[in-house]
């Protein structure tokens, strides 16, 4: 009965110790964004709280577990000292990804903050995005090496492990030859500028938001909610479109099909009406033309720009049914028809020219 109690306070209070300790440095943490609130790396550092209360109690138990003086722990001392040991290393390998996190997500704000320059930002973001995957796997790596270590029969075979090493790196390259050349067409991506979180593309005729960006795979969120996940060594093999390279303005055009005897000048000054009013119109530029004639019908096009991608596909819709629908209230005889019937001699009075008279 004695050693349960001296384990119940064994536990008990390294609990309590370590979360005393995890709330002291939340609320230096706490004091220190609010001294500072330009610096959101001691707010973000708060998201350490539960790695660092792992890290502590394990190391706490480690020190005074054999202190409980119960048969069964010390029977298998060693055993629970080897399992104390495996967890520092993961809360370890947890807590150093955690604050690695913040400070670069602290640098990344403070910079996003003082730039103008969108695009430079986008691509700073999807560095900063790729770099924080590649601290996660390399901390993960090297902390399941570690904790491989601590058992005597890996560190036997170590020696032989290091010898073969050169074979068995040869093997896995031409085994995962797609997965190495998608994990260096990721590293091509975030550092050539290739394309950024953020950026609207055209792939495979959908066009869509970079969503994410990841070492292997990028995911484009479409227009209609939808994720087209791509291998990031599809941007660097085929040829894409990019909207946002260059600025994030866009021109676009609106193709309606009429008849000969449609109003352009009144269309085009009905278009600039309209356009006035558009709020997702950006004034740089707009145009009203006919572009092509046929023995039935005339393309007429409208030019309209907008700031990005989602701004000109609302200005172009917007702008189909308005001239659409003008066409339908003001000038109905502008619309395109199908002929049926023979011409007869009588001219139509809503054309603006006349059918020959018959001899």
């Amino acid at each position: 009965m004695e050693s349960i109690l001296r384990l119940v306070i064994v536990l008990g209070g390294s609990a309590l110790v370590a979360l005393a300790a995890v709330r002291a440095a939340d609320v230096v943490a706490r004091q220190a964004d609010a001294r500072r609130p330009e610096t959101p790396l001691w707010g973000l550092l708060r998201r350490c709280r539960t790695p660092l209360f792992v890290v502590l109690f394990t190391t706490l138990l480690g020190w005074t577990f054999r202190a409980t003086k119960w048969e069964p722990l010390d029977d298998h001392a060693d055993t629970v000292s080897h399992l104390l040991v495996l967890c520092l290393i993961g809360g370890g390998a947890w807590l150093a990804v955690r604050v690695a996190a913040a400070v670069v997500e602290s640098s990344y704000a403070r910079y996003a903050g003082r730039s103008r320059d969108v695009a430079r930002v986008r691509r700073v973001r999807t560095q900063v995005t790729l770099i924080m995957r590649v601290v996660s796997v390399a901390v993960g790596v090297i902390a399941a090496a570690v904790a491989l270590v601590t058992f005597p029969a890996f560190r036997t075979v170590g020696t032989s492990l290091l010898a073969s090493a050169g074979i068995i790196g040869i093997v896995a390259g031409v085994a995962a030859q797609s997965t190495l050349g998608n994990l260096f067409a990721g590293f091509q991506i975030a550092f050539g500028d290739m394309v950024r979180i953020g950026d609207t593309v055209v792939v495979d005729g959908e066009w869509g938001t970079v969503e994410e960006i990841t070492l292997t795979f990028l995911t484009v969120r479409t227009w209609d909610e939808r994720r087209v996940t791509l291998p990031v060594s599809y941007f660097t093999s085929r040829p894409f479109e990019n909207w946002s390279r260059g600025g994030a303005e866009m021109t676009g055009s609106v193709f309606l099909y009429c008849d000969h005897s449609v109003p352009v000048a009144r269309m085009r000054a009905r278009l600039r009406e309209f356009l006035e009013t558009c709020p997702t119109w950006d004034r740089r530029a707009w145009d009203l033309a006919i572009t092509d004639t046929s023995p039935t019908c005339v393309t007429v096009r409208a030019i309209v720009t907008a700031k990005d991608a989602d701004d000109l596909w609302t200005t172009r819709v917007a702008v189909r049914e308005e001239l659409v629908d003008w066409l339908v209230r003001e000038h109905p005889g502008a619309l395109p028809r199908i002929v049926t019937d023979r011409a007869d001699d009588t001219p139509r009075h809503d054309l603006a020219w006349r059918l020959p008279d018959k001899e």
